[in-house]
């Protein structure tokens, strides 16, 4: 945790001195990447919220997304992961959506994607997404480094969109 602490240290002082804001719906990352960016003093001035989506269901209530919405996509794709991303910046008016989905392990989800597979986006100034693939079945060392692509994600991101 303490790697992604740092990295969201450097995101949360980024964000703040830029004025910006960020909302957060993750899956298989299981909620580090809202707890790393909540780690950081002062984090309250730049993170709005955020969900766990893990099921279905959970993607209905707290995201408010319909079968309807998500027909015909993956739900560990990155079509799916901006939709959550884009759908967490809507719905909590910031700056910035983060998002990741994926399989954490030890087996591969439903959907035919192996453990250690997920997909990372952001939404905001600026859109991208890519695909992660650890080659482990190891659960926890998974949901880390989720976690800690979707904050380099970020960080590059913040980057791109200026200084």
């Amino acid at each position: 945790m303490e790697e992604l602490e740092e990295m969201a240290a450097a995101i949360g002082e980024r964000l703040k001195g830029r004025g910006e804001t960020i909302a957060v719906a993750e899956s298989s990352s299981g909620g580090l990447i809202s707890a790393a960016l909540l780690s950081v003093p002062g984090a309250s001035k730049y993170y709005l919220g955020g969900a766990v989506v893990y099921t279905g269901k959970a993607r209905m209530q707290l995201m408010d997304l319909p079968r309807e919405a998500v027909a015909g996509m993956r739900s560990a794709s990155e079509p799916y992961a901006l939709l959550l991303a884009r759908t967490a910046r809507e719905r909590f008016g910031t700056t910035w959506g983060i998002s990741e989905t994926g399989a954490a392990g030890p087996t591969g989800n439903g959907y035919g994607d192996a453990p250690g597979h997920s997909c990372v986006a952001i939404s905001g100034p600026i859109e991208t997404a890519i695909t992660v693939e650890t080659g482990r079945d190891d659960r926890a060392a998974n949901m880390r480094a989720f976690a800690a692509a979707a904050l380099r994600l970020l960080e590059i991101s913040l980057a791109d969109a200026g200084a």
